[in-house]
């Protein structure tokens, strides 16, 4: 389920970006109307979608909005006044930010909803292989150790202590990192 969460501070826009939203299958809404706030929010749950309605905090949103986008995995939507459009979106595109004008356009608001969640799963689905790779890589320094201690210990090549650590998880049901773990205690005491 998705979760959002809306930095507005007027009590009218609040309910139409929560009722825009629940039409469009986002029912797990969080509501701030400042900045600190949104900042506590964020750090007790994790978010989707962000929409901030500047101006906010007596300032156009932007740097609310950055702060989001580079500290969390959330997809931000900035809405900003019509005249300002063009310089607050050329400053926080490389962000990632999404900045759609005022007065809302539904239709226009919609898109960008849209486009927030396609990016959003995208950088779900990045996350995600990172979070593979790194236990890959974490997984072959524990497997390296293992081979280390084997070859100083047991006096054989590198190649006999990969054979061995795969003998014994083939033998013994288990992953060849469960194996190294057991073979740095063994020799390490750890």
């Amino acid at each position: 389920m998705e979760r959002a969460l809306i930095v507005c501070n007027n009590e009218k826009g609040t309910l139409f970006y929560k009722s825009f939203l629940k039409e469009n299958g986002i029912v797990d809404v969080v509501a701030t109307d400042n900045g600190p706030r949104a900042k506590r929010a964020i750090l007790d749950y994790d978010f989707d979608i962000c929409i901030i309605n500047g101006p906010i905090d007596n300032s156009s949103g932007e740097d609310l909005a950055i702060d989001i986008a580079e500290k969390n995995n959330c997809q931000v939507i900035l809405f900003v006044k019509a005249e300002f459009i063009d310089e607050v979106a050329e400053h926080v595109e490389d962000y990632g930010i999404i900045t759609v004008s005022k007065p809302i356009n539904k239709q226009l608001f919609w898109q960008a909803l849209k486009l927030a969640r396609v990016a959003q799963r995208r950088i779900s689905m990045a996350h995600k292989e990172s979070a593979k790779l790194e236990q890959k890589l974490e997984d072959m320094k524990i497997i390296s150790r293992a081979k280390l201690l084997l070859i100083v210990n047991s006096d054989v090549s590198e190649e006999e202590a990969h054979k061995i650590i795969e003998k014994q998880a083939m033998d013994m049901r288990k992953s060849r990192v469960e194996i190294a773990k057991d073979i740095i205690k063994k020799y390490e005491g750890v």
